[in-house]
């Protein structure tokens, strides 16, 4: 196997002694693990290294690869000073890596960099390795946006990629884990961050990479992980290989989850064909979702599909309850695939007589007219996940203290503008983040006056 060895690395700068300026000696563990997982590279002598980083040029729908023959990075945006550190890039595996990328039909390419320099996410990793070992070249990969399925075929034509050119292949994932482990670190505190720590570090020493696939995109977002898209990129390139974890450390004092966890290619073994297994959780899960959905998100389903496939405007099922047929309300109607939001329109106020001829004209819209968005196709309805809130009257919040992330939605106004954020949506923790994507959604800058109005929901799924 060209591959020969994979690496989760985490890539806090402040490992860096120039930048941590002794705060480095609280992550001694990592320190020393990143040392041992430096080692085991040198010991494999790669000719190419690949790093994922989701601090390079980062697309919601593609993958980027860095192009050209070098690029050079450095800490400075961190106050150190000096030369820049150097790397060749491997420009004929880019070349096939596209090629490769380009046939599985996983949407990556070397278009699009704005930013030559290469990120901290790939220098934190490289610096250790370059203390051990420098006889490689690199090929520098984002993460995007789309599904853990992409990226795990990402993985994939990756390691083909390695096979086909006979190049010794070393892949670095770099990646922290939840951003909110404690109230002093910089994001604050979470009950989901711990909880995701731990269970990705078992998923990592029991080589249990179907975990990487399957967490819940809402409880990720709320745990504020960076680094599982690259570990599920990392999953894809041992499809069909045995492995042997070695996991190596773990800690979070900064409030930030650091995990190092080594992989070998153990031999074939045909069991372990992640892919295919996800597929079949994901359709399982789907099923179960159907299953489960109410009278509203099934007909915002019913509406959509029935505009995406036939271009005609569904009609309204027979027996629905009062609460759709005898109410008038502001509806919101969103849409998810691969648990990101793939589209979402609302009314403030009813425009149409009832709640269901809302929801036909919402999730109609929510599909097809959100400018954020392309069109949703015909091959997507399979795949969408749909949620329809029902709002209810407005009142006046005239402070922050009137207003509660989970409870209340909040609308934002200034002359004839408006913005409006739904509430308990995943990552929106306080009263201050919601007003702030409401104004950035209503272009109200924060030193304008404005006032606000918040409102209840009632979301069914």
């Amino acid at each position: 196997m060209a591959l020969v060895g994979a690496f989760i690395l985490p890539h806090p700068p402040v490992i860096i002694p120039a930048v941590g300026k002794g705060e480095e000696k609280r992550i001694h563990k990592t320190t020393e693990a990143y040392q041992k997982a430096a080692g085991k590279i040198a010991e494999l002598k790669p000719e190419t290294i690949v790093v994922t980083t989701p601090h390079s040029v980062l697309y919601s729908d593609y993958l980027h690869i860095s192009p050209g023959k070098s690029a050079s990075g450095s800490f400075r945006q961190f106050g150190v000073s000096g030369p820049s550190a150097e790397f060749a890039y491997d420009t004929g595996f880019v070349k096939a890596l596209t090629e490769e990328a380009g046939k599985a039909g996983v949407p990556a390419g070397t278009f699009g960099e704005k930013d030559p320099s290469v990120d901290h996410g790939t220098l934190v990793p490289l610096t250790f390795v370059n203390g051990a070992y420098r006889g490689y070249k690199l090929v520098r990969c984002s993460i995007s946006g789309l599904g853990p399925a992409v990226h795990y075929e990402f993985g994939r034509c990756i390691a083909r990629t390695a096979e086909k050119l006979g190049r010794r292949t070393v892949l670095i994932a770099s990646g922290d884990l939840s951003h909110k482990l404690t109230e002093s670190g910089p994001y604050g505190y979470a009950e989901e961050g711990p909880r995701f720590d731990r269970e990705v570090t078992d998923a990592m020493k029991a080589g249990d990479f179907l975990r990487f696939l399957t967490f819940d995109p809402d409880f990720c977002e709320a745990a504020a992980e960076c680094g599982l898209r690259s570990f599920q990129i990392l999953a894809g390139a041992f499809d069909g290989a045995a492995v042997r974890p070695d996991f190596l450390s773990y800690e979070g004092p900064f409030g930030v989850g650091y995990a190092v966890c080594a992989f070998l290619p153990a031999g074939p073994d045909t069991s372990r064909n992640i892919g295919e297994q996800y597929r079949n959780w994901e359709r399982s899960a789907m099923r179960e979702c159907r299953k489960h959905e109410d009278e509203y998100a099934r007909l915002a389903r019913l509406s959509l599909e029935s505009w995406v496939r036939d271009g005609k405007r569904a009609s309204l099922p027979k027996e629905l309850s009062s609460g759709l047929l005898n109410r008038r309300a502001g509806v919101f109607v969103s849409l998810k695939k691969d648990g990101e939001l793939r589209g979402c329109i609302g009314t403030i106020l009813p425009v149409q007589g009832c709640v269901a001829d809302e929801i036909v004209r919402n999730a109609v819209s929510a599909g097809t007219r959100d400018p954020r968005f392309d069109p949703v196709t015909a091959d997507e309805l399979p795949d969408l996940v749909y949620s329809v809130d029902v709002l209810g009257k407005t009142e006046p919040a005239p402070s922050m203290d009137a207003l509660d992330a989970k409870r209340y939605g909040v609308i934002v106004r200034c002359g004839d503008r408006c913005g409006l954020l739904l509430p308990n949506l995943a990552g929106v923790d306080t009263p201050h983040q919601q007003v702030e994507i409401a104004l950035r959604k209503g272009r109200i800058r924060p030193d304008e006056p404005f006032r606000m109005e918040r409102f209840e929901v009632v979301r069914h799924k």
